[in-house]
């Protein structure tokens, strides 16, 4: 008879204070909410609120994400957050904007997109 393996259940931690991160891409948006640390308390993407395809990148699909992430982490105790910006896309200022009207307290906010020192050949232009 096989032994049989007990899960640990995910003890709820309380975190006053953490970072949000939102990377905001072409075709998505991802939001982390994490410890000061970093380690992961909640994250939502465009694709987990249910958007495909296309809609994944847009502002409004940004701010479900950003929404999803916040009601997820302040179920932990989160109420403070720095948040960090990375990428080009249309959902950075709706990720922001939606963390804040979840009720979260922002306390600064950094773009900390990479920029190439002349690295890769860009993406060829569109011809539509």
């Amino acid at each position: 008879m096989p032994r049989r393996v007990r899960t640990r259940r995910r003890e709820r931690k309380f975190v006053p204070q953490g970072h949000a991160y939102v990377s905001a891409t072409f075709n998505n948006t991802i939001v982390t909410l994490t410890e000061p640390n970093g380690d992961v308390l909640s994250w939502a993407s465009g694709g987990t609120v249910g958007f495909k395809g296309s809609r994944k990148g847009t502002a409004f699909a940004a701010q479900r994400a950003g929404e999803a992430a916040a009601r997820k982490a302040m179920d932990h105790g989160l109420r403070t957050v720095d948040v960090l910006v990375k990428g080009p896309g249309s959902g950075r200022e709706a990720a922001i904007r939606s963390l804040q009207a979840a009720g979260l307290r922002i306390t600064s906010i950094k773009d900390v997109t990479p920029v190439p020192h002349n690295g890769c050949r860009p993406p060829k232009k569109r011809r539509v």
